[in-house]
């Protein structure tokens, strides 16, 4: 479905010197044009992405622009060098202070990867028309969770800057940080003030090194005193008040926040429609099955069978918190157990193999990972997963199970 179209330059300057640096992406050709010219290109050349020059006094051209491309499947990443204003939602920024030509190909290249997994879904798709996995439509940034690392002034406008758009973990150190890579999916990393330059060098190159992390946004105030070129595609430099790091970060978080959510329904399609690309846990049909089978199993053979249920105070946290509590468990859970986020936004969870004793241990790390981990839309909100936990008993039947799980649980201390 994928259409090897050219990379066009949009420029008011014949023979722009961005060409020359991006004859590294070889796999496809290059076509200038300037700005009069670049709507008809569109319909024209078809382009698999677009570089923009010389923004100043064609705003009104580069919305319309990006409203023309937004409509395009697969996607058609756009990216504007040197923008001094808000962008429209799907052009990605490339500053002066982030350009040398080789950050300029990489960035280019993480963008076409998109593009082609984006290609490969909707070919699955129309391939595989019986499935139950559907993409969503909705902006990807609603799915969005970011980490907000630093401690110095900056650091409280940013949390309002970003939290009124997406989820934001807070880190004051990188000790921190590095618990919340590990722990959670994140679409982007935005670094304020308050750490040296040493610090600041040895967090970039771990990034850099870890394949997991490399092409995740980074955007960061300030690279003053380091001169390594890190191996960061996405990486931002935006030397800009708050609202301003902001406003360039967030196209680029959509971005990781699209391509997450295709990797999600990529993995559902690969399992027939059985997880639900929205939180990467079975759907609630698929968990039944499976849940009856287990108990059949269970009773058979003798062996233990645990069930937590783990839920919020009603309208204590949001829909999108319920989505990432749901994204943090589905990393976290052992492989021998499953999961799904039932119809009233609660996260049911069958531990294999474990008594009574042993689920409520589980459960204990499972929510204390979630009270540390997840984001909270409230400043001072204390998060309180309220878990229950029922066990197997013989001559249970899985709806026995599941209405002893919802009528009298015990309550795990959190």
């Amino acid at each position: 479905m994928s259409q090897q179209g050219p990379i066009v330059i949009v420029s008011n300057r014949e023979g722009h010197a961005l060409s020359g640096a991006i004859t590294q992406v070889k796999a496809f050709p290059m076509v200038g044009v300037d700005w009069s010219d670049a709507m008809d290109a569109v319909a024209r050349l078809r382009p698999a992405a677009m570089l923009l020059t010389d923004l100043d006094g064609h705003e009104d051209m580069l919305a319309d622009l990006a409203e023309r491309t937004a409509r395009i499947d697969p996607y058609v990443p756009l990216i504007a060098l040197d923008p001094g204003t808000v962008l429209p939602r799907n052009v990605l920024p490339f500053t002066q202070a982030s350009r040398t030509p080789e950050r300029l190909v990489s960035r280019l290249n993480a963008a076409l990867r998109v593009r082609a997994l984006h290609a490969t879904l909707l070919r699955r798709l129309s391939n595989n028309r019986g499935t139950s996995t559907r993409i969503a439509t909705s902006d990807p940034i609603d799915d969005a969770t970011v980490l907000l690392l630093g401690r110095g002034g900056a650091y409280p406008a940013l949390s309002v800057a970003l939290g009124e758009q997406m989820g934001v973990v807070g880190a004051l150190s990188i000790e921190a940080a590095a618990k919340h890579l590990n722990a959670r999916e994140l679409d982007g990393i935005i670094v304020g003030d308050g750490f040296t330059p040493r610090v600041l060098d040895a967090f970039l190159t771990v990034l850099s090194e870890d394949s997991r992390f490399r092409n995740l946004p980074v955007v960061v105030r300030s690279l003053s005193g380091l001169t390594a070129d890190y191996d960061l595609p996405n990486l931002e430099v935006a030397d800009a008040d708050p609202p301003m790091l902001a406003a360039h970060a967030v196209p680029l978080i959509r971005q990781q926040a699209f391509e997450s959510r295709i990797g999600r329904a990529l993995k559902s399609i690969d399992v027939g429609g059985l997880l639900d690309p929205r939180t990467g846990l079975l759907n609630e049909d698929a968990f039944s099955r499976d849940f009856e089978t287990a108990v059949t199993e269970s009773q058979t053979r003798g062996a233990g069978l645990s069930v937590a249920r783990i839920s919020f105070a009603q309208g204590s946290i949001s829909e999108r918190m319920r989505l990432d509590a749901a994204r943090i468990l589905s990393r976290l859970m052992r492989r021998m157990d499953f999961a799904t986020l039932d119809e009233y936004g609660a996260i049911i969870i069958v531990f294999a193999e474990a008594d009574l004793r042993n689920a409520h241990a589980i459960a204990r790390r499972l929510t204390s990972v979630l009270k540390h981990t997840m984001f909270s839309t409230k400043r001072d909100q204390r998060l309180d997963p309220q878990v229950t936990v029922a066990t197997l008993m013989p001559g249970d039947t899985a709806s026995m199970v599941l209405g002893r799980l919802h009528a009298d649980g015990h309550r795990v201390a959190s």
